[in-house]
């Protein structure tokens, strides 16, 4: 099970690389632009999850600062946003390196954003649903990147298990 969480860590980090890459190519209006995705434009969605994973590894660590909201923009710019992006995927990393398998099957509790109510759930699930969060939006992230007219960046994770970085998962 750990190996399988080490494979989704490492794959957030290369698929959010991959995006940035791609977002940098766009140019200050771009990037703000509001082109009717859920969180609105490139700027919306990249500081989306990154407050979102700021949220789940306060959760899951009781360590770091997580935004009351979870359309928070923490950053205007992308240059700031990509090195915050980069130190949470670090950190993400880091600690999913750090658990076993009991911990896994373990259960942690944490309040609830949305409606301020105590959840307990198991964290393998969990970790789940947040490698989950991340490729979703990341799709919208791309399909910002088209409405803009800019080339497509293959997120595949059959991708990532093929290339240098994610071998050792494969």
């Amino acid at each position: 099970m750990k190996q399988h969480f080490m494979m989704f860590a490492a794959y957030n980090q290369w698929a959010n690389g991959r995006i940035y890459d791609a977002a940098a190519d766009l140019d200050e209006e771009e990037f703000g632009r509001d082109v009717g995705a859920f969180f609105g434009s490139m700027m919306g969605t990249l500081n989306h999850l990154l407050a979102v994973d700021r949220v789940w590894m306060k959760r899951f660590t009781g360590e770091g600062d997580a935004p009351a909201r979870t359309d928070t923009i923490l950053h205007r710019a992308l240059p700031g946003l990509r090195l915050a992006r980069e130190a949470e995927d670090k950190r993400i990393i880091d600690w999913v390196g750090g658990l076993n398998e009991k911990a896994l099957a373990g259960r942690f509790s944490y309040m609830a954003v949305s409606d301020m109510r105590t959840v307990s759930q198991r964290l393998a699930p969990a970790l789940d649903h947040v490698f989950n969060h991340q490729t979703h939006h990341r799709g919208q992230a791309h399909a910002i990147l088209t409405i803009l007219g800019r080339p497509s960046v293959p997120l595949d994770l059959m991708l990532f298990q093929r290339s240098e970085e994610g071998r050792a998962y494969a």
